[in-house]
């Protein structure tokens, strides 16, 4: 649903090995589908809010919200299948997969459309500085959604879908500049660790108003940086995307 849709895909095609997932947007974006069709979901301008407490308990209580809802998954489900792009994983603006409903839907459709890897957005203690770590707003976050984490991680293995161990990046969003990625290198758990950044070549409120403090630029220099590509080499780390984990599990099976 965003204007930058097609180019990104045109990009995505000339690197075949490219690792593309869904980015669902429920929140904080454009929809798929006609607004009329999801009267329930969307503001007056037809676009998604980023009331994500309203929506979250709307979509609890309402049945017509959780029909609209389906509908419009699916039809981002659609919308990418039909770029003939593999999916690789499927996550949500804002984390909203974490909520149950939300989740239950994609896993039901998602199974239509091959997912086979969802992102579990996990940032443990010990990939933070120790500012992070003793944030007060910090630890009631934790506090508050850790349950959910668990819930969702139990939920995806009944389903058989794959997901990382951890995620590097939430706390530091928007700003993962080459020093606290460097620095997170050196604390990385054993396991799957998904590294999250927003990179790009404009910062900021040119990206999206909800973005006006994101430091862009330097998390793309970040990720361009050979004292980053030396970092991961020292520390052996294998690279990759979720699709290669579903090969090597089924490679695991077969065997």
């Amino acid at each position: 649903g965003a204007p930058a849709t097609d180019d990104a895909v045109r990009r995505a095609r000339e690197l075949p090995g490219l690792r593309v997932g869904l980015h669902l947007v429920l929140a904080d974006g454009n929809p798929v589908l006609p607004p009329e069709q999801i009267s329930s979901l969307v503001d007056p301008h037809g676009r998604f809010s980023n009331r994500l407490f309203a929506d979250a308990a709307r979509y609890f209580i309402s049945p017509g919200a959780r029909r609209q809802l389906e509908a419009e998954i699916r039809a981002q489900f659609r919308a990418f299948a039909a770029t003939g792009l593999p999916l690789d994983h499927v996550n949500a603006h804002k984390h909203f997969h974490i909520h149950p409903t939300v989740l239950g839907l994609i896993l039901r459709v998602g199974r239509e459309f091959g997912l086979q890897a969802v992102r579990l957005p996990y940032e443990p203690a010990a990939l933070l500085d120790q500012r992070s770590r003793n944030s007060m707003m910090d630890r009631l976050g934790s506090f508050g959604i850790k349950p959910w984490l668990r819930l969702m991680k139990r939920r995806l293995q009944r389903a058989g879908v794959l997901c990382n161990d951890q995620l590097l990046g939430i706390r530091h969003s928007g700003a993962m500049n080459e020093a606290t990625l460097f620095e997170s290198l050196q604390r990385l758990p054993v396991g799957v660790t998904e590294i999250y950044l927003h990179p790009a070549t404009k910062s900021g409120a040119t990206i999206a108003l909800s973005m006006s403090d994101y430091r862009h630029t330097d998390e793309l220099a970040a990720l361009r940086s050979p004292r980053i590509r030396a970092a991961l080499a020292q520390i052996r780390a294998t690279c990759g995307g979720y699709g290669d984990l579903v090969r090597l599990r089924n490679q695991r099976y077969a065997a």
